[in-house]
């Protein structure tokens, strides 16, 4: 129903300025499905019944912090999405969306005053775990809780792929990207230590050409493009002959190439490459343009990093091997959720017809129309009348249905075509 022009009441009064916005039950099943996909993805590839601690430190999981058992000045502890519920159902909890290779620490030596209820057999810490600011709320640079009542600023939480802290787009050094052209982000102080990045960067990472100012003074944005004459000038320190440039074309070529890797399974990691060229090495013979910014990075980017043996070797002594593991990302870990779930979700009207004969399934579906037909009529008269439905309403709806039903057969055997 449409408001008149103005929000004028034809009759001459001012309801129409009074009237709420109106919304629709398909609005709402639709907004309603959208969060349940949202949660699906990323709550469905984590258990929420069992405990996940005997899976020793999980590739990839749902995480939250309990500020009310590990409260700041205490030591910072992670548990799991089934700990969150059955164990901190009534606590202040911080959510933490995911991270890798943990193991949750509901119940240990941390918890000073609870135990575990689904895995209290547990030790007394997890020494593989990596700890942040972020098991306190804090996140970014900033080190300020989100959403921050005292931050005015719209600004968008991105996710370091390294650290796996959260960082205001603002405090990133460069103005990220639109969301639908990168996947992935490395923050200014991941890039100082993978310093090796930057040799990837003209190859790979998706370009930005906005600088922000520091903290400080963060509402000033400036704008710093490259030149065409900069871009010149890097070439020309690169320098190499003609066939120097015949490499640089096929190794651009080789950059190029469509991943073989798909959305819903995810190659095996490498553990050792056969090429005897060192793609790495090549791109550092080149002249790279460092900034001290973050980086962002499209899909399938991790395949393109060289997994020669020196390389591996770097990776490892860098703690960052999980950078050439597709899997690792928050994208696979997603889709797995989700498919996980679209296998699982099942109508369960259907599992039941399936479970009758056919006698009994068409019985049933003329109970179901007839609550259709007799919901939908009930309901129509609190909205013709514009009132509220509350729950008394539904609960004498379904009393006065279920004493129709029983009425009806005790009276007579009503058949259904």
């Amino acid at each position: 129903m449409e408001a008149a022009a103005g929000g004028a009441d034809p009759a001459g009064g001012c309801a129409g300025a009074l009237e709420e916005p109106v919304v629709s039950l398909a609005d709402v099943l639709a907004e309603n499905e959208e969060l349940e996909k949202e949660a699906r993805a990323v709550l469905g590839g984590s258990d929420h019944e069992r405990c996940s601690y005997s899976q020793g430190a999980v590739k990839r999981q749902a995480l939250y912090a309990c500020s009310t058992c590990t409260p700041p000045g205490e030591e910072p502890a992670g548990i799991c999405l089934a700990c969150s519920y059955e164990c901190h159902g009534t606590h202040k909890l911080f959510e933490l969306y995911t991270k890798r290779n943990f193991r949750c620490d509901c119940g240990n030596s941390k918890f000073k005053n609870l135990q575990c209820k689904l895995f209290p057999e547990k030790g007394t810490v997890n020494s593989g775990n990596k700890y942040n600011h972020n098991f306190y709320g804090l996140y970014c640079v900033c080190k300020r809780p989100y959403p921050d009542p005292e931050d005015e600023i719209p600004d968008e939480m991105i996710q370091c792929i390294v650290c796996e802290d959260w960082f205001h787009g603002r405090h990133l050094g460069s103005v990220p990207p639109e969301s639908g052209d990168f996947h992935e982000m490395v923050c200014q102080a991941c890039m100082n230590c993978c310093a090796f990045l930057w040799a990837y960067t003209s190859q790979l990472a998706v370009p930005t050409v906005t600088k922000v100012t520091s903290l400080e003074d963060e509402r000033i944005v400036l704008n710093v493009k490259e030149t065409e004459e900069q871009n010149r000038e890097i070439k020309k320190e690169s320098g190499g002959d003609h066939q120097g440039k015949i490499k640089e074309e096929e190794q651009v070529e080789q950059y190029n190439e469509p991943s073989t890797s798909s959305g819903s399974k995810c190659p095996e990691t490498v553990t050792k490459s056969d090429e005897p060229v060192c793609k790495l090495r090549e791109l550092q013979t080149k002249q790279s343009l460092k900034k001290d910014t973050a980086t962002f990075w499209p899909s399938n980017w991790r395949s393109k990093l060289c997994t020669c043996k020196d390389c591996l070797k770097m990776y490892s002594e860098l703690d960052v091997q999980f950078l050439i593991d597709e899997c690792d990302t928050v994208l696979a870990y997603e889709n797995k959720g989700t498919s996980d779930q679209e296998t699982e979700r099942r109508d369960p009207l259907m599992d039941t017809l399936n479970s009758m004969n056919r006698v009994q399934q068409v019985e049933l579906i003329c109970e179901y129309n007839d609550l259709k037909t007799e919901l939908t009529d009930y309901l129509r008269r609190f909205a013709d009348e514009g009132t509220v439905v509350k729950r008394e309403d539904i609960q004498q709806f379904f009393e006065e249905f279920q004493s129709r039903k029983r009425r009806r057969t005790n009276r007579m055997q009503y058949y259904c075509s």
